[in-house]
């Protein structure tokens, strides 16, 4: 299921500087990550979906390069991220 507009915000506050701060590395991983989250468990009633699945390691591609983005950039932020949101490399 999608995220709905006010997860968003709520993801944007609490990782960027202001409301509006959708640019910033965390915000970006952050609603990735809580987008994968909530397409998990649709795989686990429609194994066959591969359409859907496709998509899913699109996301889970782009979250990477983000990382790694900001593992280059700042590597405290990489980690403080990580343990926030409790990704592992």
């Amino acid at each position: 299921m999608p995220l709905t507009s006010e997860q968003k915000k709520e993801i944007i506050r609490k990782y960027g500087k202001n409301d509006t701060d959708t640019g910033k590395a965390e915000v970006q991983i952050a609603i990735l990550t809580a987008t994968i989250n909530s397409l998990t468990p649709h795989f686990d009633k429609l194994k066959k979906d591969h359409h859907a699945r496709l998509g899913l390691l699109k996301l889970v591609g782009k979250r990477r390069r983000l990382l790694d983005y900001l593992t280059k950039k700042d590597i405290n932020r990489y980690r403080k991220i990580i343990q926030e949101l409790e990704i592992r490399k």
